[in-house]
């Protein structure tokens, strides 16, 4: 059985980013980001080039699936009901079921998920990579989930101490 973690940017510094990826056994991180840079000073460490250097010191591969990101579209739809139920992107602790039913159809039933599958390490981890500090709170756990239940995957989801 193959083994994934999910992990986020938000409450980690890149010390502590690369200190947990390293306890997880992480070989290869998978990054599902559309758009693959975060706003702010505190977090421009998860900028992919900055993100990238400080993986290969780490001794830790990067992919970009950007295949695997919500479009735009898909993120307005979830802004909205970010919106409508008063909660910021960091503060969200779960998928809007539109967004979920969009994604899915639009974009993860469509995805080809054998490249990722035949990247997995058979020493160690992958880590799929994205923003949001909660996985229920990311399409990250939507792709872990499918990984999961068609692809015998087994799935950690990584959080800050």
């Amino acid at each position: 059985m193959h083994r994934l973690v999910t992990i986020g940017v938000y409450d980690f510094d890149l010390e502590s980013f690369l200190l947990r990826l390293r306890a997880a056994e992480v070989r290869l991180l998978f990054d599902v980001r559309q758009r693959r840079g975060v706003r702010g000073p505190d977090y421009a460490w998860a900028n992919a080039r900055r993100l990238q250097e400080a993986l290969a010191g780490a001794g830790i591969a990067y992919e970009h699936h950007r295949e695997l990101a919500p479009t735009t579209e898909h993120r307005h739809l979830q802004y909205a009901e970010d919106d409508r139920q008063g909660v910021g992107k960091r503060s969200r602790r779960e998928l809007a079921a539109e967004y979920v039913r969009r994604y899915t159809a639009e974009v993860l039933d469509l995805a080809d998920l054998v490249p990722l599958l035949a990247a997995l390490p058979t020493r160690g981890r992958a880590a799929l990579f994205c923003v949001e500090r909660d996985a229920v709170a990311c399409h990250r756990s939507l792709i872990a989930r499918r990984l999961t239940e068609q692809h015998d995957v087994s799935v950690e989801h990584l959080t800050p101490a």
